[in-house]
Formats: C-alpha cells, structure tokens, sequence
C-alpha cells in the first residue's frame, strides 16, 4: 500500500530504490536506506533520485562525498523540469492540503519545503500553535472554547472575562498568574491584573462609602477591599459553574483565571451537541442569578445603612449586572454562546451559529462604545445626571471604549476560531513528516548527511544495531557545526534522546495532532506507524508552518 510521506513521495516497500539511486547496494549497513523507501513510480525532488547514478571510482569516494556537503538533500541538483528554475523547486513551502496523486495511490501528499540539512537556519524550539486564539492568551496551538464573563461592579463596573476551560490533566502547569487552588481538579490563578483592579474598586468605593457612612474615616478602605474580594469570589462562582458543566461533559478545562476584566475558564474541547453549548454557556449566568438572590435574602435580615447592608446591597447588584450583561447574544459572551447554540440547532451548521452570534456581537459592541456613556449621562442608571462631573464623564467613556473593543475583539476571534476547526483536519502527522535517513550512533556527520542527500531525506534518526531508534538529530545543532569539523562529530553529540512524548502516531491528524504535540514540546517528533516502523520525522515549524497556512486560507 503506499502511502505518502515527509516530502510526498509515496512508499514503495521495496529496497530496490536505493540502488537505483545510487547505483550501487549498501548490504550490512542500517543506514543505508530511508525510514521510506522510493518506488519507481514516485515524483523525486532531485535528479539523483530520478535516475541512477553512474558507478563512481574507487579513489573519488572522497570527492563525491565532499561535494555533497554543498548541496542540501533533498534539493534538486537540477530541474526536473527545465522551465523552472531548481532556486524555485527549491522553495516550494510546505503547506496542508496541497495535495495530488501519486500516480497509482490514492493518498494526499503536501510537498516539503526542500531544505538543506547543513545550511538551514537553526530552529529555534517551538511550541506547536494552539488553534484557538484567545484575546486573554498567547497563540494559537489549539482551539478553546473560551467564554467570556463580563463583570461589573456599581461603582467601577469591572467586567469579568471569558469562560472556558483548562484541562487537569496536563503534566506542565499552564501557569498565569498566582496560583490559588484547585478547585475540581483545575488550577484557579490570580492574574497581576487582578490587582490593579482590586485597588481601582477599593478606592472608587472607599468613596461611595465616605458618602453613606462618613463614621466609618479610613477603616472604608478595609471594607472596600473586603468588598473588591467578595465580588470576585462571586466571578469565581460563575466560572465553577462553567467548570463543573465542561466536566460533567467530558471536556477538559486548562484552567481559571481570574483578571481584570473579571475571569475566563479555559475549555479545550468544542461541545459535541448544541445542547451541551447552551448549557455550558447558561450557567455561569444562572449562577450569578442565583448570587444576586441569596444577597438580596441575606440583605433582609440586616439594616440598610449598616456595613454589612451596604456590602451585601453592593454584592447583589454586582451579581445582577454580572448575570445580565453575559446574557447579551453576541460573542463572545455567555448569551452570544447560547444564541450559537440555538442558529447551530437550526441550521445544523456550527459555524453558521459563529457567524451569526460573532456579527451580533459586533453590533453589540458598537451599542456599548455609543449607549452606554448616554444612559450614564441621562441617570438611566441611577446616578443623578446633575451628579456628573467632568471626571465621570471621561471615565465611563473609556470604561465603555474598553468594553466595545474587548466584545469586538472576542468576536472576530471567534470568528477565526471556527475557521480553524474547519480547517484542523488538513493537519495531518503523515503529510507533514519528512524523510528520516536510520543512522548509527559513531556515524561522522558528513557521512550522515551524505546519506540524507542521497536518499533525498531532511532528518536523520540515531538506531542502535538492531534498528531501533535512540535519538534524533537536530537540525538546528546540524547548523552550528562547521563544515571542516564535520567528518569528526558524531552524530550521537547532536541528537536528542527520544523520550515517549517525542513518538507520535502517523494517524494522527487535526486537534488530536496539535494535542500531542503540546503535551510533549519540542523541535522534532519521531513518527511511527502502528507497527512501529519508523515513518520520518515531524518538524514543530512544519507544523507551525502549515498552521498558519490553515489560519489564512478563506472558509
């Protein structure tokens, strides 16, 4: 069966390839062959694999060998074809989904860049993208969903961040701010920002309560913070119930973050049903509901102008502003996730659910950046229009210009996040793999990459006698070795030792791709079949390279 490999070039199975290649057997040697041997029927990258090569003498063994060390493998010693130039077969960047037959097998390949493994500029090790960008996060390995919380306080109206979440089971800690517990299993973190708005609310309070209990004197900023706590224990309360409905479901949660704008739960898994997205997205909202209640009940049994019937008045409300403002549908908050939900169950379509919530969004933030500031300024929200000063004027136009922009952003996220889901499967581990040339660990370097430009491979994989793989030889530690030294390095000193995380499957495609890559990060992964039989090497730049290609291409 062939099957299509690092650089495209479809599988054979048979050993007659290399002599074709080289004109000559290599018997007793493991590293004379590729991890996939070409077929005659295959398209090659170089004219030395296209058609044998003429038995050299003896005494330019020498010779040959050193010529080869200006070449890269895999770069075409000239054109196939003589209208294009070898400088631009040379350049052809890897992509996903750039496929074609290889004659008699049906199997998608995407062609390689053809690099040089001598003079390719050093890979710096990288972490494989995350396909769901998130406004609170860095990059782009791995779709999320992420749900927002925008929270509000009455006096400094904070907003509470998306929700969505993070998974337990993940051996390195994702970090992100001060951990505070694990609550289910899933790291709670407190990050820097938080304490930038913990001292905004303390102080924007502190000066409603000088109004209301002038007794209090500087012990009101006690209270206050007591209060900036308090509340965002509640954000924490809405983001548990997100947590606790992606578990109940199946979906691993990264972890919770609690920041300035109010908190995000990490979510790594997209919900299967619409069903479980609108009840995923509803009960954060619910939640606070169920707050603001138990506050107004617990404010009953207390004075109203009392501390405590100041802080559990402050608390309701707060709750009340936090579940109603999440109930607005657009992306990406809570309401937006439910209204994805509802288009998703009529049209079948997940992603026109995205499209719809994602544009009610938009115009959702539009009526922020506009409505809010005029409903301030005519006492809609029950501060006395003749109240205002100047002060307040400036500062709830930038509170809504933070809102609008964040709403707008998490929108167009959104956006780009369904666009990823749809393309994630053209990520596949076979497609993408280079060619591995089995070399010995006291093989020279130059002998080594000798090897790689004959069999037209890009990677090279350290086996003991038997065959079984020890190793990986970077590439990046390929550069760093000056040409004149390279007969004396063994490959053994550049490699790095495979450990059970560096051996992905050949299968394996899209998210559950991204996923291992991720639990385990480095430069290069050993690819394997189901048998074990060594298939190449997986380069996280190939993959990054190919991810961003995904992210570009048009829905």
């Amino acid at each position: 069966m062939d099957e299509s490999g690092g650089s495209g070039q479809p599988r054979s199975g048979t050993d007659e390839a290399d002599e074709r290649r080289t004109g000559r057997p290599r018997p007793g040697d493991p590293a004379a062959a590729t991890a996939r041997p070409h077929s005659e029927e295959e398209p090659h990258d170089t004219d030395a694999q296209a058609k044998p090569e003429p038995e050299p003498e003896p005494e330019a063994d020498t010779a040959a060998a050193a010529g080869h060390s200006d070449q890269s493998p895999g770069t075409p010693e000239a054109p196939d074809d003589p209208e294009v130039p070898a400088d631009d077969q040379a350049a052809r960047p890897a992509g996903v989904g750039e496929a074609r037959d290889a004659r008699e097998a049906g199997e998608e390949r995407a062609d390689g860049p053809s690099a040089d493994l001598r003079k390719a500029p050093a890979t710096p090790p990288a972490t494989p993208p995350s396909p769901a960008p998130r406004s609170d996060d860095h990059t782009p390995v791995h779709p999320h969903n992420v749900h927002r919380t925008e929270a509000h306080t009455p006096p400094t109206k904070p907003k509470s961040g998306r929700k969505k979440g993070s998974s337990s089971r993940r051996g390195k800690e994702p970090g992100g701010g001060l951990l505070m517990g694990r609550p289910f299993g899933v790291p709670v973190y407190v990050a820097p920002s938080w304490f930038l708005v913990a001292a905004l609310i303390t102080w924007v309070f502190g000066g409603q309560l000088d109004r209301v209990l002038p007794e209090l004197g500087m012990t009101r900023y006690l209270v206050s913070l007591f209060f900036a706590v308090a509340f965002y224990a509640s954000v924490l309360v809405h983001e548990l119930a997100h947590t606790v409905a992606a578990l109940r479901f199946g979906l691993p949660v990264r972890r919770i973050q609690l920041q300035f704008f109010g908190g995000v739960s990490e979510i790594e898994k997209e919900s299967e049903t619409p069903g479980r997205e609108f009840v995923l997205a509803f009960v954060g909202p619910l939640l606070s509901l169920i707050l603001g209640g138990l506050f107004y009940l617990a404010l009953q049994a207390v004075e109203p102008g009392t501390v405590p019937g100041v802080l559990l008045a402050g608390l309701m409300i707060s709750n009340l502003i936090v579940a109603a403002f999440n109930l607005l549908p657009g992306l990406p908050l809570d309401g937006g996730r439910m209204l994805r939900a509802v288009v998703w169950k009529i049209t079948g379509k997940p992603m026109s659910g995205t499209i719809a919530a994602a544009w009610v969004g938009r115009a959702l933030a539009i009526s922020v950046l506009i409505g809010l500031p005029l409903l301030t300024q005519s006492g809609a929200l029950g501060t006395d229009a003749a109240d205002i000063g100047g002060m307040d004027t400036v500062m709830d136009a930038l509170l809504a210009a933070i809102l609008a922009a964040i709403i707008w952003t998490g929108a167009g996220n959104s956006l780009r996040m369904a666009r990823l889901r749809e393309h994630l499967p053209e990520l596949r581990a076979r497609a993408l793999t280079r060619r591995a040339v089995p070399v010995e660990t006291n093989t020279p370097l130059s002998e080594a990459l000798r090897r790689a430009n004959d069999a037209g491979a890009r990677a090279l994989v350290v086996v003991d006698p038997d065959g079984e793989p020890l190793s990986l030889v970077r590439e990046a530690a390929i550069v760093g070795v000056p040409e004149h030294r390279r007969p004396w390095v063994a490959v053994s000193g550049l490699a790095q030792d495979l450990t059970d995380g560096m051996r992905v499957s050949a299968e394996l495609a899209g998210e559950d791709l991204l996923d291992a890559l991720r639990a385990a990060p480095a430069t290069e992964y050993l690819v394997v079949e189901d048998s074990g039989e060594i298939y190449g090497v997986l380069s996280a730049a190939d993959v990054e390279k190919a991810f961003v290609k995904a992210m570009a291409r048009p829905s």
